[in-house]
Parts: structure tokens; C-alpha cells; sequence
């Protein structure tokens, strides 16, 4: 009888600790604005900007601050990865698609721009429950910045109010 709880006991174990949360940024495959499958893994060894966006927002203007900060270190080893999210005051109502076009007609934006998901209450997504989980805070705003290292590590977030060119985020790119 103790050898079978105690194999009921191991089998159990190895398949909740399958389930464990993810360790690093590259553990995530996230949909992009386009439906297609992003594995983040493909980012590693590089400097990532996670920004929570949204198109009717006072800061959407950061839109293109963030474009010239992706084209000036974009072959430097460092992306930004854009979400679109509707959780302040419907900031963001748009679909993907109008989302794209807004990003692209209004500013140009070419850094990758992913589906719009949740970043905050019951439905966050799995990756935004990482990034605050690890920066033990919670998204204020649109425009959120959470600064990811090549190990794929969360080393820092800045207020949605945070340029993208703000000397602090420059000096972390060029380290």
C-alpha cells in the first residue's frame, strides 16, 4: 500500500511540475498582429522593450519615439515588442488589423507589433502575469515599458510617462 501512494505521490509531482511557471522570456510563443506564431526564443541574446500600446491614448505619440529608438539600436542587439491593449479606458477598440494600419499610416511603426491582448485583471495574458510577477507591479497605464535582458531575464519597467529615448533606457540599450 506505501509504495503504490508513494508512486501516486512521484506521478503526481512530475506532472504539476511540468506546469511550472516559465523561467525566462523565451519560454513564450505569443501571436502576432498579424496571426502568426512568435517564438521568443528567436530573440535571445538580445535586449528586448516590452511596451503595452494603445492608439487613443494622450501617449500614443510615444508610438514614435519608439520607432526611432528601434531604428537607431535595431542592429545593436535590441528589439521592442509592441502590445496592444484595451484595458484603460477602451484606449485601444480597434482590431488587429485597424491596429496595424493605424501604427503603420500614423507613425510608421516597423518593430514587431503583436495581437492585442490584456495586460492587467482576470484575463492578463500569461506573459504580462510573468513581467509583473517578476517586477512584483502591476501595468498603471498604456505605454508600460519593461526592459528584458539577452538571458531572456525582466531587469527593470518604467512608467508609462517614461520617453523611449529617456537617458536611463538609452544607457541600459548600450551597455
Amino acid at each position: 500500500m506505501k509504495s503504490l501512494f508513494f508512486a501516486i505521490a512521484i506521478l503526481f509531482v512530475s506532472v504539476f511540475a511540468k506546469a511550472e511557471a516559465p523561467k525566462n522570456l523565451y519560454q513564450f510563443t505569443i501571436q502576432d498582429i498579424e496571426g502568426n506564431n512568435f517564438d521568443l526564443s528567436q530573440l535571445k541574446g538580445k535586449k528586448v522593450l516590452v511596451v503595452n500600446t494603445a492608439s487613443k491614448c494622450g501617449l500614443t505619440p510615444q508610438y514614435e519615439g519608439l520607432e526611432k529608438l528601434y531604428q537607431q539600436y535595431k542592429d545593436k542587439n535590441f528589439i521592442i515588442i509592441g502590445f496592444p491593449a484595451n484595458n484603460f479606458m477602451q484606449q485601444e477598440p480597434g482590431t488587429d488589423e485597424e491596429i496595424a494600419e493605424f501604427c503603420q499610416k500614423n507613425y510608421g511603426v516597423t518593430f514587431p507589433m503583436m495581437s492585442k491582448i490584456s495586460v492587467k485583471g482576470k484575463d492578463i495574458h500569461p506573459l504580462y502575469q510573468w513581467l509583473t510577477t517578476k517586477m512584483d507591479c502591476e501595468v498603471s497605464w498604456n505605454f508600460q515599458k519593461f526592459l528584458v535582458d539577452e538571458k531572456g531575464e525582466v531587469v527593470g519597467v518604467y512608467s508609462p510617462k517614461t520617453k523611449p529615448d529617456d537617458e536611463k533606457i538609452v544607457s541600459w540599450i548600450e551597455k
